[in-house]
């Protein structure tokens, strides 16, 4: 597993990357802040097939790159 890396430091190590984030932390209004990157990828898939190999039982999922204009979130 990785080192703990603050949100800053994966941003910088992986942009434009999907990053599976383990160990984290986060602040008061619950963003990210630190944690260890279990698998990154520019294909959403190849985390999600990680993240249910391993199950973690606790973990985030963030895109790291630009968002699209017309992109839709759903939570």
């Amino acid at each position: 597993m990785s080192d703990l890396l603050s949100f800053d430091e994966i941003k910088a190590r992986f942009p434009a990357e999907w990053v599976l984030v383990v160990d984290h932390q986060t602040d008061a209004s619950l963003e990210l802040v630190a944690g260890r990157v279990l698998c990154h990828s520019t294909n959403r898939e190849e985390v999600d097939r990680k993240l249910l190999e391993l199950r973690p039982s606790r973990f985030a999922v963030r895109y790291l790159g630009k968002m699209h204009e017309n992109t839709a979130i759903v939570l």
